[in-house]
């Protein structure tokens, strides 16, 4: 396994990063076997693990937690809060109130004393990113998070992040934490260049695209994953036409569709790791068996072709959307202001 440098921080971490999603109630509930699986995630060379408060309300994180027993001094450990954990309005976002208390919950759950990478899951529009940035600047400064990060932050709110913490004199986002996969190119036109130019690393999610690049839907076939059943991005036409055309591609090139997939999000030079979150053992073999596959500068031309650079295939459920676009009151003006004249 190389390792790569987490942006500026001098953290070196595998491309591979192991997601923890779905270990617990919403994926293998099994805590033995999801211990295994990390176990043998570490074994092959992963040092990268990325879990989050909200998965399985903290169950994700348990598991986590007593796997690492013995091991947690090799590991770059994430996390992440921001998701509600509970039906309190306060438990839930990006103030300082609610940071300072998901992080102790954090650590007792992961049973460490420090988290390595402590990312805010969501931007919160209703917080002031100084406020956020003031917070986790004392959890740095106190030792208990080594460096912070964001995730599914529009370039616009990097920017504005980066320039509150150099005149406030607060700690910087370290690492962004955007999906992106073959068929969700979107960041690589302003996410992925802004966070170069600041010298952050990039933890990608989703590069299988929530299983739609392990060629197990197709189009006009019935398929065995569950999911397709709760999100619409999985019956998207769109997605499933391009998905039908990669699927030729790699079998052309003699690659797994699951090969194809990572080792595309790893090949852009501002990716730092993607994350893999296998739920059983089998799909981490098949994603290991995997590390050592290059492209060719031919695939990656016809994966252009395909998919054009900077461009996502449809809409991806699970992604971020401002505030802009979700309310229509923010779009529209009011009825009587609409006309020219």
């Amino acid at each position: 396994m190389q390792y790569r440098v987490l942006g500026r921080t001098g953290i070196r971490v595998s491309p591979y990063a192991l997601g923890a999603m779905m270990f617990g109630a919403h994926g293998n509930t099994d805590h033995d076997d999801s211990t295994r699986i990390i176990h043998k995630a570490l074994d092959a060379g992963i040092n990268f693990i990325d879990t989050a408060d909200a998965y399985a309300h903290g169950e994700s994180e348990e598991i986590v937690g007593k796997a690492l027993k013995g091991r947690r001094d090799n590991i770059v450990l994430a996390t992440k809060l921001h998701l509600p954990m509970g039906d309190d309005p306060n438990q839930r976002g990006n103030s300082q109130r609610w940071i300072m208390t998901a992080v102790e919950n954090s650590l007792r759950r992961l049973q460490t004393d420090h988290i390595d990478l402590y990312q805010i899951h969501r931007p919160d529009p209703d917080t002031d990113v100084e406020e956020t940035l003031s917070a986790l600047s004392d959890l740095v400064h106190s030792g208990k998070v080594r460096a912070i990060g964001s995730s599914t932050m529009p370039a616009s709110d990097i920017v504005e992040a980066q320039w509150v913490a150099e005149r406030r004199g607060l700690e910087r986002f370290r690492t962004e934490q955007p999906t992106y996969s073959i068929l969700n190119r979107g960041i690589e036109a302003e996410v992925l260049p802004v966070a170069q130019r600041y010298g952050m690393g990039t933890l990608v999610w989703s590069p299988l695209a929530q299983g739609l690049l392990t060629g197990r839907i197709r189009k006009g076939q019935q398929t065995d994953l569950r999911r397709a059943a709760y999100f619409k991005h999985l019956s998207d036409e769109r997605r499933l036409d391009a998905v039908e055309q990669i699927i030729p591609l790699a079998e052309k090139a003699g690659l797994r569709m699951t090969h194809l997939a990572m080792a595309f999000a790893i090949a852009h030079p501002g990716v730092t790791s993607a994350i893999i979150g296998p739920r059983t053992m089998e799909q981490l073999d098949d994603l290991l068996a995997g590390v050592d596959v290059t492209l060719t500068d031919e695939i990656l031309d016809r994966i252009d072709e395909i998919v054009p650079p900077g461009t996502d295939v449809g809409m991806l459920d699970m992604a971020y959307l401002p505030p802009a676009l979700q309310r229509p009151d923010l779009r529209r003006r009011p009825v009587g202001e609409r006309a020219a004249a």
